[in-house]
């Protein structure tokens, strides 16, 4: 098997909630980032993780941790600004991973523990042998969605409120992981290919932490004992 190489952005600051990655998080003292690298260092399928960062309490926490899996990147601040482009990152990711596929993956996810990396890696590399180039992790969504005129996951032509199980899914990308090729990178400049395979993952699984509210949930999560950090 190829090398899977984990990478794991993770800047400075945080506009939505303030000191989101090192903030404490249930009895983890260094927060999200605490969780990350160890759920990463556990897995299996990860050869290798990249941890590329310009937060200076991040790089002192990583540091202490004695795991010759773990490959620490100090980030230019200019790629750490709430301007940058995921496709500047996606450079980025290129430049520092030599061989293999990469997994891209985020401390937001923090239910995605090294059960679920492992699971991904055997997904993604079952789905190579059937025509993908590349997964993405999503969740799976059964309910009336509309845009601002109209509905778009089903048909009010045909039945103006069909029972939600019958509606064909869409899928949220939920930015748990993405993984690709190195040559994918490459030639595409992108973390997924042509013929992305959409892996869902369960709704508390799949949850993200994007704003103070998902942050005191996923404590809420943890503290009740409903997900496998």
């Amino acid at each position: 098997m190829s090398k899977i190489t984990a990478f794991l952005p993770c800047r400075k600051g945080s506009q939505r909630v303030p000191k989101k990655n090192i903030k404490p998080f249930g009895h983890f003292s260094f927060g999200l980032i605490e969780v990350k690298l160890k759920q990463l260092i556990s897995a299996n399928r990860i050869d290798e993780i990249i941890l590329s960062t310009n937060d200076e309490e991040i790089l002192s926490y990583a540091e202490s941790l004695s795991s010759q899996k773990l490959k620490i990147h100090v980030r230019d601040n200019s790629l750490c600004t709430s301007e940058t482009s995921t496709d500047d990152l996606v450079a980025h990711a290129d430049s520092l991973v030599d061989e293999g596929h990469i997994l891209w993956t985020h401390v937001t996810s923090p239910f995605v523990n090294q059960n679920v990396y492992d699971s991904l890696v055997i997904s993604y590399l079952n789905a190579l042998k059937t025509g993908h180039d590349s997964l993405m992790t999503a969740n799976e969504i059964h309910g009336f969605i509309w845009d601002q005129d109209k509905p778009i996951s089903y048909d009010r032509t045909k039945e103006k409120w069909p029972r939600t199980q019958t509606i064909t899914p869409l899928y949220e990308l939920n930015s748990a992981a993405f993984i690709a090729s190195k040559e994918i990178y490459q030639i595409k400049k992108d973390r997924i290919g042509d013929q992305p395979y959409i892996h869902v993952l369960d709704k508390i699984v799949g949850f993200d932490i994007d704003w103070v509210e998902d942050f005191v949930i996923a404590e809420s999560i943890t503290q009740n004992k409903l997900a496998q950090l």
